[in-house]
């Protein structure tokens, strides 16, 4: 397709003889499109031209050559307003729809390597909401980066280490036959560990016990090996019941149990340095220099490693294993302090710059029950397997009220269901707080994930009443002149530059945002629009725009992780 941007930059160019790419990077989409599709701010030259902005702009328009795709120019203020020809934006877009049915998919990431590490759930733990955030932020970047060409590698980083299985270990000794961990492994775990919690609390030789466990756990102790193993093995098919509700998938299980002998290369790396000292009989590493005033603690008093030496083994594995570009951590703002400490260790590591500077804390809010924050350890969690059953059995009794001839209930009950779960995450900037709330979740009406849904079907509806998908040749593209065809268009023009958007601050809100945008506009649309008219040409006009933005709706809930409906079955055939 055409690219807009580029075309303006370059005629800009021709005028005051600055670089078409720099002056490409200033040309920005305004809000309101009385004020063009594109805007260039002049005062960005003021200073290099040594002129007023609104004089930069009168000259540079005057200068300007008349080119098929701008209809015209408008100088407002300091700024140059462009407006795209109408006709040449219909046949751009649609064009492109005709040819693919992947819009937006592009190759601009070829040739460079991204490891995403998400989700990673405690072993032995309940996977619960919280770790919600970082399952479906790490799978959305995943596909958009995958969709944009780059090599992606995807990581479940599972906590399958530390010091909560000396814990664990411990509690097993002492009650385990009471807990039917086999039947019941995550429930029966959970009981347990809350139990030793309590327990260390009043006893400080049981503390002492627990310490002791892992690192025998480190030292290959067979006991507390088997006992380990058999925590994973029970943990990982309960956790594989979630990722099947949410279509999660990874390309790497390897936890952190995966480099218990790969730590003492690091260790090794970081004593040739002279920064590894000894502090109250734990090894550390000083960043007061690099302004954190909290040490990096490699390795306890005990002999046990952390998860600092653990994510420190990873990177070195994952440079030599992947060559990334880019190394994202999708976990919780919680853990800016723990990235900030390893990302600048790392440094010392002996890596290329390419990998230090390619590391990136992808940090998000808490998802937050109504009474505050949870805590595995006090029991105060929703388990994510039953919030997703919830959804589903919520979405089926809305199903059931609106609908209850509907065929397939129970698959699109899943879909309606998970999806909104999935959107209502994605809805807001990740680093905020979220407060789960079903009122809004499952709300058809508002910005929410069963509004896509529902747009996306109507779109679909629309077509099977048409019956038929116009060969592209016959369209003609006046009779999508109008405000409402014509934001459409613009924003279905936009889409590829989302997606890019959402890869330079890995910000998958800024997609979900896109979608309701879009949903919106063909809303207005249809009210405006009448689609099914005794004018076949205004009719054919409208029934491919609706199938673009069925298309659109349907990629970009699909890069998010959320499955569309679709209980209505389009005869597609050329007329």
């Amino acid at each position: 397709m055409k690219n807009f941007k580029q075309i303006i930059a370059k005629q800009i160019s021709k005028t005051i003889e600055i670089n078409a790419k720099e002056l490409e990077g200033y040309i920005e989409t305004p809000k309101d499109s009385k004020n063009g599709d594109y805007a260039f701010p002049c005062f960005r030259l003021a200073k290099k031209l040594r002129k007023a902005p609104p004089a930069i702009a009168s000259e540079i328009k005057e200068k300007l050559e008349p080119v098929e795709e701008i209809e015209k120019v408008e100088v407002a203020g300091g700024y140059l307003n462009f407006f795209i020809n109408k006709s040449t934006l219909a046949e751009e877009v649609l064009g492109e729809i005709s040819k693919t049915k992947q819009y937006g998919k592009s190759i601009v990431g070829e040739g460079k390597n991204i490891v995403i590490d998400y989700s990673a759930p405690n072993i032995a733990k309940p996977f619960h909401i919280g770790h919600l955030r970082s399952t479906v932020i790490g799978g959305a970047l995943y596909n958009i980066y995958k969709y944009l060409g780059y090599n992606v590698t995807g990581v479940n980083h599972l906590g399958d280490y530390g010091t909560q299985f000396g814990k664990l270990i411990e509690g097993y000794k002492m009650w385990g036959e009471e807990y039917d961990i086999e039947k019941d492994p995550i429930n029966e775990l959970t009981k347990i560990y809350i139990r030793i919690n309590e327990a260390c609390k009043n006893d400080e030789q049981i503390l002492e016990n627990c310490r002791n466990n892992f690192k025998k756990l480190e030292d290959g102790d067979s006991y507390c090996v088997e006992i380990w193993k058999k925590f994973r093995e029970l943990s990982l098919q309960e956790f594989q019941k979630v990722y099947d509700l949410l279509g999660s998938k990874f390309d790497s299980w390897n936890g952190e149990s995966f480099y218990s002998d790969k730590m003492p290369e690091v260790i090794d790396l970081l004593q040739k340095t002279g920064k590894l000292v000894e502090s109250q009989g734990a090894k550390i590493i000083d960043l007061e220099d690099k302004g954190i005033n909290t040490p990096c603690i490699i390795e306890k008093s005990n002999g046990s490693t952390t998860y600092a030496t653990r994510d420190l083994a990873a990177i070195l594995y994952r440079a030599r294993t992947y060559d990334f570009d880019k190394a994202l951590y999708v976990t919780s703002y919680e853990q800016v302090l723990h990235f900030k400490q390893v990302f600048e260790v790392a440094k010392l590591l002996g890596l290329n710059e390419k990998y230090t500077n390619g590391l990136e804390h992808v940090s998000f809010g808490m998802v937050l029950l109504p009474e505050g924050k949870m805590s595995t350890r006090e029991g105060n969690i929703i388990k994510l397997e039953e919030l997703l059953n919830e959804a589903i059995s919520r979405a089926k009794e809305i199903i059931e009220q609106k609908n209850p001839d509907l065929e397939n209930k129970e698959e699109v009950a899943k879909k309606v269901g998970i999806g909104a779960v999935i959107f209502n995450d994605m809805s807001a900037s990740r680093i905020k707080d979220e407060v789960f709330d079903w009122n809004t979740i499952l709300n058809f009406q508002g910005e929410t994930g069963p509004y896509i849904q529902y747009t996306y079907v109507r779109t679909k509806s629309v077509l099977e009443k048409a019956g038929y998908l116009p060969k592209i040749e016959n369209v003609k593209i006046d009779n999508l002149s109008d405000e409402y065809s014509m934001a459409i268009l613009k924003l279905i023009y936009n889409f590829e530059d989302i997606l890019i958007q959402v890869t330079d601050k890995n910000e998958p809100s800024m997609l979900a945002r896109y979608l309701i945008e879009l949903a919106k506009a063909y809303s207005s649309f249809y009210n405006e629009n009448k689609i099914i008219v005794d004018d076949k040409d205004v009719q054919d006009a409208r029934v491919y725009l609706t199938y673009a933005v069925s298309q659109v709706l349907k990629q970009g809930a699909n890069l998010l992780g959320i499955e569309t409906v679709s209980y209505t079955h389009l005869r597609a055939h050329e007329t």
